[in-house]
């Protein structure tokens, strides 16, 4: 059996498209955890995925998500991707 590895991503985003960003990388499908931080780098909401997390279950985060989006003008994303 082989073992997961596990590479982190690191991006800085504006608010406005945080939404559209972490839509687009959940539909990636091989993402393990997504954690998006402030201007100064504090962690205000973080997302751990399953490979079960489908649309309607993520419904609840993406709202969240939008509130915080509506604070913040720029906001660093961290994602956690599996390979292999």
């Amino acid at each position: 059996m082989s073992e997961e590895k596990v590479r982190t991503e690191e991006f800085k985003i504006n608010g406005e498209e945080l939404i559209a960003s972490i839509k687009k990388l959940v539909n990636e499908g091989n993402i393990r955890r997504i954690t998006i931080k402030n201007k100064e780098g504090r962690t205000v909401f973080e997302i751990p995925l399953t490979f079960g997390v489908v649309g309607a279950l993520l419904a609840p985060q993406l709202a969240a998500i939008g509130a915080i989006a509506a604070l913040v003008t720029e906001a660093t994303v961290v994602v956690e991707k599996v390979e292999g």
